[in-house]
């Protein structure tokens, strides 16, 4: 995991697993004074806005760097374990490589490529039905599609298409009231970039240049931090 991913995710996993902790040094107080509100049980809709941050592989042809808004909905969610759907989408960046060009003029861009995320994810709640002093630390994990646009300015035969993400989360709800609450999620995404044939070709301009890949290995492994934030609404069926 890169570091400006690591830390932004493991920052806020701290923080969530260091309310419960505090939590339990504040048992035994009256009814009235309780730091505990039972959360309601039922749907919640969720208005998101984040930046989806990364670097686009080791190439930077990968989607990355923007903003990016969507919405989600939510069963159960007053009970430890809850699930959601959630789709959003984005004005991502990214760069343009050719393969056949000189080795100065390979890399243009940024050029914008929209991507459409849609995924389902499964939240457990540390503090379980409760907010403790209006706050509901959870972690998460989800998994989902992500649908990229086309981007006719790239002729390398690069095409990032559909992919399957994860995306392991932690994040906190403060309840403004029974039904109104603030939402704040750091996630980690991890996809997988696959490159062309084309990226093994040395130019025909330049052919004594090193091709883009030497080392046959024409898949890699990329991680971006994602960062939401969002209000959401809670009603009873």
């Amino acid at each position: 995991m890169r570091p400006k991913v690591a830390g932004s995710f493991l920052a806020l996993l701290g923080m969530v697993l260091l309310i419960p902790a505090v939590a339990m040094a504040q048992v035994g107080h009256p009814p009235r004074s309780s730091p505990y509100r039972d959360i309601r049980k039922g749907h919640t809709f969720t208005l998101l806005g984040g930046y989806f941050s990364g670097d686009g592989g080791q190439f930077n042809i990968g989607p990355h760097d923007a903003g990016v808004f969507g919405v989600r909905y939510d069963i159960r969610t007053g009970s430890t374990i809850q699930f959601g759907l959630g789709i959003a989408h984005g004005n991502l960046k990214r760069f343009i490589v050719d393969p056949f060009v000189p080795l100065a003029n390979r890399r243009t861009g940024p050029v914008r490529q929209s991507v459409t995320f849609a995924d389902v994810t499964l939240q457990f709640n540390v503090t379980g039905g409760k907010s403790w002093h209006r706050m509901a630390p959870f972690v998460a994990a989800s998994g989902g599609l992500a649908l990229a646009g086309d981007t006719p300015a790239d002729t390398s035969g690069y095409d990032f298409g559909r992919k399957f993400y994860l995306a392991p989360a932690a994040g906190v709800r403060v309840f403004l009231s029974d039904r109104l609450h603030l939402r704040a999620e750091a996630r980690a995404t991890f996809w997988k970039l696959n490159y062309p044939a084309t990226f093994q070709a040395a130019p025909v301009a330049e052919p004594t240049t090193p091709a883009l890949i030497t080392d046959g290995k024409l898949s890699e492994w990329t991680t971006s931090s994602w960062l939401q934030v969002g209000l959401g609404y809670s009603f009873s069926p």
